[in-house]
């Protein structure tokens, strides 16, 4: 449950995605590809950080928890892809 809540938090997911595939990002570049108040952001990267998903290093990347944690979602994208299709032709 505490991952759910974790990754229900707005921007979390969002932040995940943009570090994919081994991307890195500043501060900037992240507040910018998400969106995000910079508090917000700041908040958002501390939990996501304190979790062990994310790793600053000047920029901020994942780690190989987050890289996990990405493989397991990568099911929920391609569910979430076929239900959105599905959804346009109603």
């Amino acid at each position: 449950m505490a991952a759910l809540d974790l990754l229900g938090r707005r921007g979390a997911l969002r932040i995940l995605w943009e570090l994919r595939e081994g991307r890195a990002l500043s501060f900037r570049a992240l507040a910018s590809a998400t969106g995000l108040p910079p508090g917000t952001l700041n908040s958002r990267i501390k939990e996501l950080r304190v979790a062990g998903v994310v790793e600053p290093a000047g920029i901020y990347r994942l780690t190989g928890q987050g890289s996990a944690l990405l493989t397991a979602l990568w099911p929920l994208v391609q569910w979430s892809e076929d239900w959105a299709k599905g959804r346009e032709m109603s």
